[in-house]
């Protein structure tokens, strides 16, 4: 998954969201990665962002998963119709499911072009595949 915050105090914020990923129902965090520093992606999206990537294992299926993160973004106040934002919770993977409806698509669609989100994702994950291309999240961030 990916994690994400470009308003106040980006890197407490992340520290203390990774550490709540650890009380979801049934999950546990493995792995986190470093914190990088990423422009955003679109002009106007406000200030720089933090950004990063976190291993999960989970009882959840990928639907209980993501309602659990967009839980946890509203409880931090996050409004997803609104940019800045004070965090962002993405499931970019969830093992080999292949997905794609209005609720959830899988793996993410934009994650192979996005640096900011592959980079901290293969860090975490390096062997992970791609249930779609078949390449590693390594293969897929040294491109």
């Amino acid at each position: 998954m990916a994690l994400g915050a470009n308003l106040g105090a980006r890197r407490a914020t992340l520290d203390r969201v990774a550490g709540e990923l650890n009380r979801l129902p049934h999950t546990r965090l493995l792995r986190r990665s470093r914190w990088i520093d990423t422009p955003p992606e679109a002009a106007g999206d406000g200030p720089r962002y933090l950004n990063g990537a976190a291993l999960l294992v989970t009882g959840l299926d990928a639907d209980a998963l993501l309602t659990e993160l967009q839980a946890l973004e509203r409880r931090w106040g996050r409004d997803r119709r609104q940019r800045p934002r004070l965090l962002d919770l993405d499931l970019i993977v969830y093992g080999q499911q292949r997905r794609e409806d209005p609720w959830l698509e899988l793996p993410h669609p934009r994650f192979r072009g996005r640096p900011f989100v592959l980079e901290p994702a293969a860090e975490v994950a390096p062997r992970l595949r791609d249930p779609v291309t078949g390449r590693t999240l390594l293969e897929l961030s040294l491109r």
